[in-house]
This record gives structure tokens, sequence and C-alpha cells, in this order.
């Protein structure tokens, strides 16, 4: 009954303030107060144990206090809120498609391009619940690493599985991207979407990376391209006669105009990552402009809960009056 959401009129609960006043005017007015009566002698009395009332009338300014609180809560009119919502959610269809050539174990990245491409790309899943993602991964050819799923445990846990040397070396840029709508063409989502990351220049596979594009457009599918690689040179692992791992200078080689056109062609956006931190840079962008959509309708009800309180200060108050005049009248 005194649980209350909200309060209509909350500007009255400072007259609460009152009640610790009244107390102490209460106590400083009877602090030596005791019955009196107007007796030639009051000798006989002397012995006489005190009446329980003398202490009891106390309770009719305690009953009037309460009462009073009371009334000034229901003033307040508190009130408890019942609300309903109901959330719609479409997710977003992504598919992942990945460079696992050779060129991206170069160590410009940390601790080289793929490592660092597959644990940004796992941070970007992880904060999209709703949406399916599917995973493809390309070199010299293409294929399905994972199919369309909103199971992203099983995601991370083939995420790590990938590795360089998979499939057979090269850039298949085409495949990759053809592979990717593949995934997608029969998806029904209100958003399709490729990520398509690579560091390389398309130099393999049977499909022309624009002819790619434009069967993505087709299906109302866009493409966001990455280039990942420093500008220049990068370092490259490589084995010499004695099977000893050192370090090489490779040149960094990136077909940024078809990524381009790629991307414009399809209604994405083209990027290039020149280390770690651009390249989450890169997906926190891509997910700001990729939202799921939610659609909220609340509604909400107020209820009065004054009533009983009003009552019961009422009744309170028909209490003290009558035991004032009735258990505990005054004689004149």
């Amino acid at each position: 009954m005194f649980s209350a959401d909200t309060w209509a009129n909350p500007e009255f609960l400072w007259l609460l303030l009152i009640l610790p006043v009244l107390m102490v005017w209460y106590w400083f007015r009877h602090k030596n107060a005791s019955p009196e009566i107007r007796f030639s002698s009051l000798d006989w009395l002397a012995k006489m144990p005190s009446s329980p009332k003398t202490w009891l009338v106390h309770g009719l300014f305690v009953l009037r206090l309460v009462a009073l609180g009371l009334l000034i809560i229901a003033l307040a009119r508190p009130q408890s809120v019942s609300s309903k919502q109901n959330i719609h959610i479409e997710g977003i269809d992504i598919v992942m498609a990945l460079d696992v050539s050779s060129s991206m174990l170069a160590r410009d990245f940390q601790p080289d391009r793929l490592e660092a491409a597959k644990e940004v790309a796992q941070e970007f899943i992880s904060r999209r619940p709703n949406d399916r993602v599917s995973l493809v991964i390309f070199s010299g050819e293409a294929f399905t690493q994972v199919p369309l799923t909103t199971d992203h445990n099983m995601i991370a846990t083939l995420f790590r599985e990938i590795e360089s040397g998979m499939i057979e070396d090269g850039t298949a840029i085409g495949d990759g991207l053809a592979t990717a709508v593949s995934r997608l063409k029969e998806s029904e989502a209100i958003s399709k979407v490729i990520i398509l990351l690579t560091d390389g220049v398309n130099n393999s596979g049977s499909v022309d990376p624009l002819s790619a594009a434009e069967i993505a457009k087709l299906f109302g599918i866009r493409a966001y391209t990455i280039g990942v690689g420093t500008q220049g040179t990068a370092p490259y692992p490589v084995q010499d006669q004695w099977g000893r791992v050192r370090m090489q200078q490779m040149e960094v080689q990136i077909d940024e105009e078809l990524l381009q056109k790629i991307a414009a062609q399809t209604g994405g956006q083209y990027f290039r990552a020149e280390n770690k931190k651009k390249l989450r840079e890169i997906y926190n962008e891509i997910d700001q402009m990729e939202k799921s959509k939610i659609d909220v309708q609340e509604f909400k009800r107020k209820h009065e809960k004054f009533l009983p309180i009003a009552l019961l200060a009422l009744a309170l108050f028909v209490l003290e009056v009558l035991l004032r005049y009735g258990v505990f009248k005054k004689l004149p």
C-alpha cells in the first residue's frame, strides 16, 4: 500500500518536515505536566499506584501525528506504474570474407596481419548478438568456413582454426566475393553485408571481382572492403636454406582502386588499415553504420494509490477523537 513508483504531487512531501517540529513542541509542552486535582488534602492519594492512562494519553498525540503524516502522503498522490513493451528486432546478415594468403603473415601487424584480422573481427561479431554471421576464407580459391548462423561461439571456435596455407596460395578476390554473395543471395534480412578484407592484388581465381560486385548489387548486398598493410614495405618471415626463419622486407601491394570500385558499386565503403588500431576503428565505424532495426512500443498506465492511505488517516483521526473524548476525557 505504501510502495509507489511515482508521485503526482511530490512537493507535498515537504510537509512531512512539520512532524518532527510538532514532536519537539509536544515534548516541551508536556515534559513537566502532571495530573492535577483541587482537594484540601492529597495525603490519602500518596500511596495509590499511578494509572496507565497517565502514559497512554500521549498515544493520542502519536495517533494524530501518524494520521497527519498519512494525510500528507495521500496529498502527494502515490502512483504505481504498469508498463508493457513490444520489441521487434530484425538482425543483419553479415559475411566476413577473409584473405588467408601467405602475405597475411607479414609482421607489420602484431602478431601478424592474419591473427590481428581474426582478433578484431571476433570483437566485432561479439558486439552483434542479433545478427547472423557467415565466414568465407579465400586465397587462390575460396570456400565457406561457417554458413550463416547466430551461434557466435561456434564462429569463434572456427575462427581460431583459420591458418594461412589451408588452401592454395594466391589472392582470388573475385572468388572470395562471389562465394560471400552466394551465402547471402537468398537471405531475407533487412540488411545484407559483406566485409571483405585483403592485403593484396587479385591474381588468381575464376571470377572477375567487378562482375561479382555487380551480382552483389543485384541482390541488394552492400560490400565494405578493407585493405590491410602499411605503406611501402613490411617485414615478412621467410626460411633460409637451413630452415631458419628471418624477416625480409617485402613491398606492400594492395589494389586499392579495385577495392574502392567494389565498395562504390555495391553502396559500401573502402577502408585502409595500416595498423591494428586503425583496423579496430574501421570495424567500429562499420558497426555504427550497420545497426540492427529495433522497434519498441511502450505502454504505461498509472494507478492511484492514495485512497487507502487517506482512508487510514481518516480512521486514525476518528479513533483519536473517540479516545480523547471517551476513554481519556478530561474533567472540567
